[in-house]
């Protein structure tokens, strides 16, 4: 039988998941689940429980949360291989903002179908991305998606607003229109191919979907072994306003400043300017000049409903 490590952020949902710990903790012993619920405490406690949890030989560790707390035990499982310490399944409750990876992954969105899934423990074998950047001395694995530009500050926009989930990135998003609209010239990187152009946005993904409702790689296949790029050229307020309808429905690789690329590593250089970064949806720097993304085939073990 799985030994499960359940690490919940109750901050998570603008603390609308602590509030959900007794109907949790009945759902899982109802299904007699063998688990140690801990919650955090602070940022990046996850990734420290998610580890401390392999040390311990705990078999799954799951995530209750949004993305942000699935980051985090990405983050712990995957830094745990890289140092031969140890390894884990990874399980998700989503019950967080975006749930983004979850969509992609195939894990139930409906929370009793969820704990269900834990239960059955199908496991399947998904990519991850790894992002990095010596002018920051920093290295950060990912699961769903980095986003550089404009989607970086509509993340930023969306975790200090009062909103939840979809319409909290969609006003963000329109705010953003007011903040982030004179587009930096970048340098692109892919494997054959060199990009030299004034760029509103780069979105590197795993998974299909960012900010709970937009769609930023339709054909996304988190364990296809590349990434899908969407890349937005410079474009005009009322230009952004009309896109944002097609990233919510998938179709924007119809639209001219659009372009869709696939790829196994991407480097990105601000050539002015510096570049705004998400991770997750959790704002990794505002300040980047030049940052490294490669894919990790079949690194995540993931409990997932798909096949």
């Amino acid at each position: 039988m799985y030994r499960y490590k359940i690490i919940l952020n109750p901050q998570s949902g603008k603390g609308a998941t602590g509030k959900r710990i007794p109907e949790i903790q009945q759902a899982l012993n109802e299904l007699g689940l063998n688990y140690c619920l801990t919650l955090t405490e602070r940022p990046w406690h996850a990734a420290e429980l998610a580890r401390e949890a392999i040390v311990d030989g705990y078999d799954v560790i799951v995530a209750v949360g949004g993305d942000g707390t699935v980051n985090e035990i990405v983050n712990g499982i995957l830094s745990c291989q890289d140092k031969d310490i140890g390894d884990a399944v990874l399980g998700v409750l989503p019950v967080g903002r975006g749930n983004d990876f979850c969509f992609a992954s195939g894990i139930p969105l409906d929370f009793k179908a969820a704990c269900q899934n834990l239960a059955t423990a199908r496991v399947r074998t998904l990519d991850a991305g790894r992002i990095s950047s010596e002018q920051n001395s920093m290295t950060r694995y990912f699961g769903n998606g980095v986003g550089i530009g404009f989607d970086a500050v509509v993340s930023r926009v969306a975790n200090r607003a009062k909103l939840t989930g979809f319409l909290g990135y969609l006003i963000a998003a329109l705010q953003t229109m007011y903040i982030y609209y004179q587009a930096p010239e970048m340098q692109i990187e892919l494997s054959n191919e060199m990009i030299r152009q004034r760029s509103l946005m780069v979105s590197v993904m795993n998974g299909r979907r960012a900010g709970g409702g937009f769609l930023m790689a339709p054909n996304g296949n988190p364990g296809d072994g590349v990434f899908d790029l969407c890349i937005a050229k410079n474009i005009s307020k009322a230009g952004i306003l009309l896109l944002i309808p097609r990233f919510i429905h998938g179709t924007q690789g119809t639209h001219p400043a659009i372009q869709f690329k696939k790829d196994t590593h991407v480097t990105v250089r601000a050539m002015d300017g510096l570049l705004p970064v998400h991770v997750d949806g959790e704002v990794l720097s505002a300040d980047v000049k030049e940052l490294s993304v490669e894919i990790l085939p079949g690194r995540l073990k993931v409990i997932t409903d798909a096949s």
